[in-house]
This record gives structure tokens, C-alpha cells and sequence, in this order.
């Protein structure tokens, strides 16, 4: 999720990148922490209109962009990787095989102890075939990006109307658990879900994973991503952001107030798009920081610590083990809760980096990618 190795010109645009989907995915996440994790993925949810509203905004503006974007830059990480593993003369293969046992291990421990639908584990899957894709030029890795992110718009919906309802007793016991339960109550919970979650995730969100990663390869190897300035994020920006949102701000109205299935159809179709329209827009925002920002970007720079971070933070603010305010508050509360946490997070990083040169589980990620070799 973040780059290996510093080069000596940084490109500025992946730190605006992190920093922007770290706030995005966890007020997605939060929904499925703070409240039922099992209800069918095409009820509109929200008992009053401002959860209605809260729900609205976070379908419309963040649910499957701030992912594509994460994918994005797993594309980008790889593509520095083999930038460093060139520079210095290390064996690229096994590098991206330990990196990739590396984010298996954390996904799982990560999906069992705190949060199902972990996307990390998806990542090492997905990026297994990825490597297969290393040595492709760049229009080829672009074609076959955009091929896999319409494949999965194609299947992705289906998947998520026909997904069985949950029966009354199982939400019983997922209320029970966290609500009245202790740690291995909630641990084995989250570890079941997770079992049964694992492959409709993949199916659902694999394709567009690797899609996503061939994007980011390709802006690594083309050099877009070093160039914020570079047409192709101005022609996203132009022709997808407004589009973009738009329709999926009309497709996340109609999934909470209209037909939810058609809803669903038009969310999923328009992220893709608006995911570009973010691309475009953040690239417009990616220049040499201020005083206030630029700390930002560093502790950001550690978003896999971020990442792992708000699910441990939050999964304990909401289980009975914790503050116990799981289905307590109200969703916009929720979405308050899970930015306050994302703030200190990034806060409690800036501070760590002042002694280390990396977050903690980039650290870790990093010694089990560079096992055996300088790191």
C-alpha cells in the first residue's frame, strides 16, 4: 500500500492519494464496525433521515472510489518496488513474494481479530497475478486495467442483488456478541464472518482490484505518477469528475430512497468513473506542502499502519470489550467517531516518525519483504 523506497525527486501525488482514500475508506468501513455487518447489502439502512442522508453521502461519495483508489496505488507501490529492486540490485521475485506473504499474514490476523471485510488479504491474492503482468508495456497494462474494471462492474452488481438475507438468528447472535460479549466472543465472530466473506469479496471487488493495480503499474512505468501536471489527469478531471460523482450521488439516492436495486446497479457502474474524476481532482491538489500539510503527508505516508489502526481503534470503541457503543449511536455519529480516530491516528504516526523512519507494520512489512537481503 505504500511505496518501498524513497527516490530522490519524491512524487508528491501518492501521499495526496493516501491521505485522501484513508479518510474515504473509513467511513465506509465504520458502517459495517459500528453497525450490522450481516444485513443484506441492498437494504437501504437508517432508521431517521439523517442516518438516510449519512448513508446517501457515504454510498455516493466513497463507497467503491476510496478502494479504487487504494488498488491504485498497491499498482504504484509495485511499480516502485521494482524501481528500488533495480536501483540496488536485489531479486525482484522474491521481494514481491515475501510483500505479498507479508500482507496475507496482516489480512488475516486483521479479518479475524477486528475487521471482515479486510482488503489486504484480497491484495495478496489479486497481486499474486499482478506480478505475471510486471513486464508489460504500458498501453497493454491500460487495456486490460480497463477491460477488468468493466468486467467487474458486469458482475459485481448481480453478486450484490442476489446475496442471500441473513436469517434472524444469526443477526441475533451478532448483536448478542457485541453488544454483551467479551474479546474471544467478538474474535471468533469476526473470524467466521471472515471465512464466509473472503470469497464474495473476491469475487465482488477481485477483478476490479487487479484492474486498478494495472492502472497504477502503468502510471508508474509511463511516469504519470510523477508528473501531477500530466494531461491524463486533467482529462480525468474534466470528464469523469463531475459525471462521476454525479451519477453516483443519483445512484446512492435511488439505492436509499428509490428502487434500491436499480440504485445498487447505477452506485456500482458510476465508481469507476468518479474513482478517475478522484484522480484527476487529487492530482490538481498535489503540490509542495504547506506547514500544515506537509506533516500530514508523512504520518499519511504510513497508511497501512492508518489502515490497520482504525479497525483496531474502532472495533474496540464499539464492542462490548470497549466502549460498547455498537448500534448505540446514530450513523453520522459513527462517521464523526471513525474521522476523529483517523485524525489521531495520523496525529499518534506524525509523533512515531519523529523516532522511526517508518509506521510499525510498514516496519514489519518491510522485514518480511526484505528477508535475507539489505533492506
Amino acid at each position: 500500500m505504500t511505496a518501498t523506497n524513497e527516490t530522490p525527486t519524491r512524487a508528491l501525488m501518492p501521499d495526496y492519494l493516501r491521505l485522501f482514500a484513508l479518510f474515504g475508506i473509513v467511513v465506509v468501513n465504520v458502517q459495517y464496525i459500528a453497525f450490522s455487518a450481516l444485513g443484506g447489502f441492498v437494504d437501504p439502512g437508517g432508521e431517521t433521515t439523517r442516518d438516510a442522508i449519512t448513508l446517501w453521502l457515504v454510498h455516493g461519495l466513497a463507497l467503491l472510489k476510496t478502494y479504487g483508489l487504494f488498488s491504485f496505488m498497491f499498482g504504484v507501490g509495485l511499480g516502485f518496488l521494482m524501481r528500488s529492486a533495480a536501483r540496488r540490485g536485489l531479486p525482484f521475485g522474491r521481494l514481491y513474494r515475501n510483500r505479498m506473504i507479508g500482507l496475507a499474514v496482516l489480512g488475516i490476523a486483521h479479518g479475524c481479530l477486528f475487521f471482515p471485510g479486510d482488503i489486504l488479504t484480497i491484495y495478496a491474492i489479486t497481486g499474486s497475478i499482478l506480478y505475471r503482468f510486471r513486464d508489460w508495456p504500458v498501453r497493454r497494462l491500460v487495456r486490460v486495467g480497463a477491460a477488468l474494471l468493466v468486467v467487474q462492474v458486469l458482475i459485481a452488481a448481480p453478486l450484490l442483488l442476489i446475496a442471500p438475507e441473513t436469517p434472524a438468528d444469526i443477526a441475533l447472535i451478532e448483536r448478542t456478541i457485541l453488544t454483551e460479549g467479551g474479546v474471544l466472543g467478538s474474535v471468533a465472530l469476526r473470524s467466521v464472518a471472515y471465512a464466509f466473506t473472503l470469497p464474495s469479496l473476491l469475487l465482488v471487488q477481485g477483478f476490479s482490484a487487479l484492474g486498478w493495480f494495472c492502472l497504477g503499474l502503468a502510471a508508474v512505468k509511463s511516469g504519470m505518477i510523477d508528473n501531477a501536471r500530466h494531461p491524463i489527469w486533467q482529462r480525468a478531471r474534466l470528464w469523469c469528475l463531475g459525471p462521476g460523482v454525479a451519477l453516483s450521488l443519483a445512484g446512492a439516492a435511488i439505492w436509499q430512497w428509490g428502487p434500491a436495486m436499480a440504485g445498487v446497479v447505477l452506485t456500482v457502474v458510476a465508481a469507476p468513473i468518479a474513482t478517475l474524476g478522484y484522480l484527476g481532482l487529487i492530482a490538481a491538489v498535489a503540490r509542495p506542502p504547506g506547514p500544515i500539510m506537509a506533516p500530514a503527508l508523512t504520518a499519511g505516508a504510513s497508511s497501512l499502519s492508518i489502515y490497520l489502526g482504525q479497525s483496531i481503534v474502532l472495533s474496540t470503541i464499539f464492542s462490548a470489550y470497549g466502549l460498547g457503543l455498537w448500534g448505540a449511536v446514530d450513523r453520522w455519529t459513527a462517521v464523526a467517531i471513525a474521522l476523529a480516530v483517523t485524525v489521531g491516528l495520523i496525529l499518534t504516526l506524525l509523533l512515531w516518525r519523529r523516532y522511526a523512519r517508518l509506521g510499525p507494520f510498514e516496519w514489519l512489512l518491510r522485514r518480511i519483504t526484505y528477508a535475507g537481503q539489505a533492506a
